[in-house]
């Protein structure tokens, strides 16, 4: 009888030891990452240099900035875009994150890091970031923080991940942005006839690259599969619809690794960026060039960890290239403020080309702007400037 006592006691030790562990971190972990490289090819098809920092706020006001960013003043080849990590988990977990980005800057994040030391602040622009102390905590959503205006921050929640807390604040996913200084893997060049070549710089295949343009409301986009090397695509034609391309790259997302929410909530969350007006290539960024780019250290390791960032480049193409000199030409505001941040690196292509082209008063002075840091609202020249302040928070 005391050995069956013993025998007892030892074996209800030893499952309150096991759900100390698991409370404690050691359950079974899934992650998910998410996140795009935004870059413009100058006529070579390399990225040029640009501001990619100007533009409206996006982001809501409780999202962090960093203090030591200038928007005016930072240029760089890549904007590093709303990567988000999701965590799932049957119990509750605590996990230490650190992110490195070596060839770049960490400008903004949500939630913030605890300090290692109480009496310091949160830290400013750098070019790695840790989050310690996240407690992953299974069960009904937390509260999370809401503005009044509308972001492309939200949708990224429409996720069946588990909610998470570090120090007081709670979300359901740890969102981060940056810009970079490096060469993205893809480069894109057009030839005779409006073919695009599309090449790949680095040593591993790129899964798919999808051809994209928007001409005034008609769109079409072609998919060049397993990328290595170089590939030449025909101009698409502009007959399909916007349904089409959101459902191609739902299903092609989610077969690279992302939970079917996940995929529809990143397509949601860039939707109205990706298919605007204009000619681009998205196409998704090797997982050995993400690691290699952006390392991420998750402790307790995850049984599984699924990164998907999908690299877009804007182009020029003949189409819209006429169509931005007849709105430069004609002050043409509505179709300028569609290019907005594109429209310097892509003036400058058509000043190349052109050197007596000549602008209007209204795009000059909306071309001052940019060079300035403003954002342009409505007619704005020189009576509605806007600055990049993010919305009111909901008290």
């Amino acid at each position: 009888m005391p050995f069956l006592k013993t025998v007892i006691g030892l074996a209800a030790a030893a499952a309150l030891l096991t759900g100390a562990e698991l409370k404690t971190g050691t359950a079974p972990l899934v992650t998910h990452e998410w996140g795009t490289f935004t870059s413009v090819a100058q006529e070579d098809g390399t990225a040029v240099e640009w501001a990619p920092l100007l533009g409206p706020a996006d982001l809501p006001c409780f999202v962090t900035r960093s203090r030591g960013i200038q928007k005016v003043a930072l240029r760089g080849l890549v904007r590093m875009e709303t990567p988000v990590l999701y965590f799932y988990a049957q119990r509750p977990a605590t996990l230490s994150i650190h992110v490195d980005f070596p060839q770049g800057w960490i400008t903004e994040w949500y939630p913030n890091p605890l300090p290692a030391d109480p009496r310091q602040a949160v830290w400013d622009s750098a070019n790695s970031i840790e989050w310690r102390q996240v407690q992953v905590i299974p069960g009904k959503d937390l509260a999370y923080p809401v503005t009044e205006g509308a972001s492309h921050y939200y949708a990224a929640r429409n996720t069946d991940a588990t909610p998470l807390r570090i120090g007081d604040q709670q979300e359901k996913m740890i969102f981060y942005r940056g810009v970079g200084n490096f060469a993205p893997p893809l480069r894109a060049r057009y030839e005779s006839a409006g073919r695009l070549e599309i090449r790949n710089t680095g040593s591993a295949a790129i899964p798919f690259a999808i051809v994209f343009e928007n001409q005034s409301g008609a769109l079409g986009f072609r998919i060049a599969e397993n990328v290595a090397g170089s590939v030449t695509v025909d101009a698409p034609e502009l007959t399909q619809d916007l349904g089409a391309i959101r459902q191609t790259l739902v299903t092609r997302l989610t077969g690279l690794g992302l939970y079917p929410k996940e995929a529809r909530a990143m397509v949601d969350t860039w939707a109205d960026s990706w298919f605007t007006e204009g000619a681009r290539v998205l196409y998704i960024v090797p997982r050995a060039a993400v690691d290699s780019l952006l390392p991420l250290t998750i402790s307790p390791a995850p049984l599984e960890l699924q990164r998907v960032f999908v690299g877009r480049l804007e182009v020029l193409s003949s189409g819209t290239k006429d169509a931005l000199k007849r709105a430069l030409r004609a002050g043409d505001n509505e179709t300028l403020t569609a290019f907005g941040r594109f429209l310097e690196p892509f003036f400058a292509q058509i000043q190349r080309a052109d050197k007596e082209f000549v602008l209007s008063p209204a795009a000059q002075t909306y071309l001052r702007a940019i060079a300035a840091g403003h954002s342009v609202a409505g007619d704005g020249y020189g009576q509605a400037w806007v600055t990049s302040d993010p919305a009111s928070c909901v008290p």
